[in-house]
């Protein structure tokens, strides 16, 4: 028990540096992902990973059209397979289609699942879109885009191969 409050203590310094290096946005539709790593002491409330290697993504923000990954600020849909960004075609939740995510028919090796972020809302997924996926070896979890950014950043940090296909959280349909 000691250890582990020392340990936080040690971090303490390094954590109050970059949040003082951090600009303060004014930015009221900003909204902060939940912190993922905590140590369960007298700082319960800190976040102990303040630095992302540089070859993994991590997302930190998201407003109503786009996210902000790795301190960069990306509008849009967006695809990320093996920890790389790429423009997504589709703007609503109905575009989303096998074609859309055919990527996965050329990716090896294959994420073992691939996070859908619906926008705003969870949707029911088409049992074609499914049975897509299904094809691919992927496992899907589809769920609102603030948690499905969430979601990804605990399964990356994890180490596990993950993907993810977001539409920006104001995306209502």
């Amino acid at each position: 028990m000691a250890a582990r409050g020392q340990k936080a203590v040690a971090a303490l310094p390094h954590l109050v540096k970059s949040l003082r290096s951090e600009p303060v946005s004014n930015a009221p539709r900003l909204r902060h992902l939940p912190s993922l790593r905590r140590t369960f002491s007298l700082y319960d409330q800190i976040n102990l990973i303040d630095s992302v290697p540089e070859d993994q993504l991590r997302f930190q923000s998201y407003d109503d059209t786009g996210f902000n990954i790795n301190k960069v600020k990306y509008e849009g849909s967006l695809l990320i397979v093996e920890n790389k960004i790429m423009t997504w075609a589709p703007k609503t939740f109905a575009e989303i289609t096998a074609e859309s995510l055919s990527i996965f028919k050329v990716v090896h090796p294959i994420p073992e699942i691939l996070i859908l972020g619906c926008g705003r809302h969870i949707q029911p997924i088409s049992p074609e879109l499914r049975k897509f996926i299904r094809s691919t070896g992927m496992k899907l979890e589809a769920v609102d885009s603030r948690n499905a950014a969430s979601t990804y950043n605990i399964l990356n940090e994890e180490g596990r191969p993950v993907a993810a296909a977001l539409l920006p959280c104001g995306v209502t349909s």
